[in-house]
């Protein structure tokens, strides 16, 4: 039995993650887009008709770059594409919060709750999502780069 290389394992758990978090953020946003674009109105960053552009676009690019940084030709781009996304998401929460709005941030599709806004957990949960990103894009880049030495 061969030896375990705990560091490509926590890299492709890390890569698993990023793709379970994305299709399942996806999925609900598909299926019920008029619902995502009211939550993405409530942002109050762009306009309801771009809502509903981003609505019908934003759940489609999560699902390919969620399954897209699995496969060797696409995992860079889709790691690029996934860090640019959570690093837009950290911001709009960051805004949001800021300007003391109490929405449903649509993440995971339409949550109808009463309770508050958990902005915290929204943030750091992104901010974790992202470092697993950087994580994995920098072992890429590493091994592209031995690759040609």
């Amino acid at each position: 039995m061969g030896k375990v290389n705990y560091q490509q394992l926590f890299i492709l758990i890390a890569r698993l993650t990023l793709t379970g978090v994305f299709v399942l953020a996806a999925l609900p946003k598909i299926k019920d887009p008029i619902a995502f674009s009211a939550s993405v109105n409530a942002f109050r960053v762009v306009g309801p008709e771009l809502s509903n552009w981003i609505a019908l676009i934003l759940p489609w690019l999560e699902l390919i770059i969620g399954i897209g940084i699995l496969f060797p030709q696409t995992k860079s781009s889709s790691g690029i594409l996934i860090a640019m996304l959570l690093i837009t998401f950290i911001g709009l929460h960051i805004s949001a919060w800021a300007r003391g709005l109490e929405i449903d941030c649509g993440c995971f599709g339409v949550e109808h709750s009463e309770k508050s806004t958990n902005y915290l957990w929204l943030v750091t949960r992104n901010a974790l999502l992202l470092s697993a990103c950087v994580l994995v894009l920098f072992r890429d880049f590493k091994n592209r780069a031995e690759t040609y030495r």
